[in-house]
């Protein structure tokens, strides 16, 4: 017992190294890992006392806990065994790719991710870009919301930005957990977007099996009195204007039911001066569909452009991007409608409150005036007034309060792009950029009574 042994330096070093492992794992990480929980639980606890409302357990649960309760969920459970037995496979195999679902679906949220660091960036990156102002706010209507009711803050979806404005603008509301698409699913994006709450969704998917895991996530979250966040639209607008509901996520939502807790809609719109991304999305909804052809090094030499122009002085924000929050619908009233088809109608509902406050900005309403023909900088002011005046309700950004400015800083945006063009002091649209005139003059077309229904028959 006391013979001594001999061992090469590499076997020795190899076997401390293992024993300070098994120390730290069983006597060092669990205590260290408790103090920083007992740390985060009381940072959580004073955060909450200012959210408007409060981050549920739910959210602040453990991924693996939240993996293992989703999918032993017993609609779960059916799901396996009927896609075990209608694809030949055995129950352990769809179990398996049911537990697959369930991990590229739930998030992992993290307090300090969220508001240490995505609401400060979120904060620095949509002032940087943008004059940001917040247009209609039905504060009445949304500090009168049920507590204890679970609030979905529904969405249009002009740009990538829109993720980064409403974090940063609903800072002081909660944590928003998104509703992300495939687009985002990459590494290291992922998993930054995976803490911040958010939870990944296939939005072509056909797959009996996920679509019931991921029902059951929306389900368990919505009746757990998870804020969320989603846009109904499904995608990004290829031409500006407000699209059809995607019914998916919302009938997810009322299948969930509102027995014992209400589920509250607030509807949000954004609108920009100039949405980054126009040029791709014009482009893919002229092809006819929804491949985006957007490659890393275009925007990584935008990114950097910007960047450069920002170190020299020269560069100049997008214009304006306001964010509205309309009057909230309770969808325990609205089941109490007599409809046919109550997720349907829904979705209707809620595109036509999100409408109704879109906000109008300087370059959607010179777009708008420019359609009607040439004019003078201030033919373009009154037709922009006529137009402002004609749009009942709506939120109109009149920049530094006067509408001359307001002329001069659209048409300055326009023709900075080549989207119009000025001859002897004269603008008229630019006939090869005419997709881009009516995609900002879409945003805003909808709220202008008697305009026509399809944006393609505007005159240029």
């Amino acid at each position: 017992m006391t013979q001594t042994i001999s061992l090469p330096i590499w076997l020795f070093v190899l076997i401390m190294a293992f024993a300070a492992i098994t120390f730290a794992s069983h006597f060092l990480l669990p205590s260290v890992r408790w103090f920083f929980r007992k740390r985060l639980e009381r940072a959580v606890k004073r955060l909450n006392e200012r959210l408007e409302r409060p981050i549920q357990p739910f959210k602040l649960a453990r991924r693996t806990d939240m993996i293992q309760r989703l999918i032993y969920d017993p609609d779960v459970t059916r799901a396996i065994v009927e896609h075990a037995r209608t694809n030949g496979v055995r129950e352990d195999v769809a179990f398996e790719l049911a537990r697959r679902y369930a991990r590229e679906i739930v998030p992992s949220f993290s307090a300090f991710a969220y508001f240490g660091f995505a609401i400060r960036a979120a904060r620095m990156l949509s002032n940087a870009l943008y004059r940001v102002r917040m247009g209609y706010h039905a504060e009445d209507a949304l500090a009168a919301i049920d507590p204890d009711a679970t609030v979905v803050f529904v969405m249009n979806h002009r740009s990538n930005m829109d993720y980064v404005l409403v974090t940063y603008l609903a800072a002081d509301r909660s944590a928003l957990s998104y509703a992300v698409g495939e687009w985002a699913h990459i590494w290291p994006l992922s998993r930054l977007i995976r803490a911040m709450g958010a939870y990944f969704i296939r939005r072509r998917s056909r797959n009996a099996l996920y679509r019931r895991v991921l029902a059951r996530y929306v389900a368990q979250a919505t009746q757990a009195g998870v804020t969320q966040a989603m846009f109904p639209e499904g995608g990004l607008s290829l031409d500006g204007a407000l699209a059809e509901p995607k019914l998916g996520l919302l009938k997810y939502i009322v299948d969930a039911g509102v027995e014992e807790r209400d589920v509250v809609f607030v509807p949000v719109a954004l609108n920009y001066d100039r949405v980054l991304e126009d040029t791709i999305l014009i482009n893919a909804g002229e092809a006819g569909g929804r491949r985006f052809d957007a490659r890393i090094s275009v925007v990584a030499g935008f990114a950097l452009k910007t960047l450069w122009l920002r170190i020299t002085g020269r560069f100049h924000r997008f214009g304006y991007a306001a964010v509205s929050f309309g009057a909230p619908l309770s969808l325990r009233v609205f089941l109490a409608r007599d409809m046919d088809d109550a997720t349907h109608e829904l979705g209707h509902e809620i595109m036509a409150r999100i409408g109704a406050v879109v906000p109008v900005l300087p370059v959607p309403l010179a777009a708008l005036a420019l359609e009607q023909g040439p004019g003078t900088a201030a033919e373009i002011e009154t037709r922009m007034g006529v137009l402002a005046d004609s749009m009942p309700g709506a939120y109109v950004h009149i920049a530094r309060n006067s509408m001359a400015y307001s002329a001069k800083a659209g048409l300055r945006a326009l023709a900075s792009r080549h989207i119009v063009t000025e001859t002897e002091g004269v603008f008229a649209a630019n006939p090869d950029k005419a997709s881009r005139l009516r995609y900002y003059a879409n945003s805003v077309r909808h709220l202008v009574p008697g305009a026509p229904e399809n944006a393609a028959d505007a005159r240029l």
